[in-house]
Formats: structure tokens, sequence, C-alpha cells
């Protein structure tokens, strides 16, 4: 399976460690009602889905960046490739 690298180009998938869900790059505030629970919820709770998926990639075994990995999970396809620095950036500016 190649991945495409926003910056070094495709890559084998080989070189990169999975870590899992993209959702964890939206962790939740630490103050506020409820905080607590959601808190669990992001550590504890995860889901298992079939089809179109965004993942968190390291790049291991190269310039040790993170990506995020749009892949279908039935047929392990690789749709698309982004820093996850850049998907983080673009999640905290829509919060605000």
């Amino acid at each position: 399976m190649l991945i495409p690298h926003p910056l070094l180009g495709l890559r084998d998938a080989q070189e990169f460690t999975y870590l899992g869900d993209a959702a964890l790059l939206d962790r939740p505030s630490p103050e506020g009602e409820g905080a607590e629970a959601a808190f669990c919820d992001y550590v504890f709770l995860r889901g298992n889905p079939a089809g179109v998926h965004r993942e968190l990639w390291f790049h291991e075994q190269g310039d040790r960046s993170w990506l995020v990995v749009t892949r279908n999970t039935l047929t392990h396809e690789i749709l698309g490739a982004e820093l996850a620095s850049k998907v983080a950036k673009a999640l905290k500016g829509a919060a605000e």
C-alpha cells in the first residue's frame, strides 16, 4: 500500500505507524461542564467504521511527520493524505 505523503510523494506504508481515528486531533477542552465525561469518551471509545475513514499515521521511518490519511477501510484504497498539523490548525480555527 502506498501513501501519498504531501511533502515526499508516494511512500510505502511500511514506513509508517498507524495510530487510529483522526478524530483524536479534536481533543475535548478540560474546562466546562461535562469535561470529564467528554475526555473519558475521547480516550476510551473508538468506532470501527466500514468505508471511507480519516486516520492518523506517523512517518516513523522517514521525516517523522504525522499525516491524516483518508482511506477506504473495505478496499484499503488510499484517497489522500495531508499533514496533521494543518488539519489540527483548521479544527482549532473552526472551533473559535
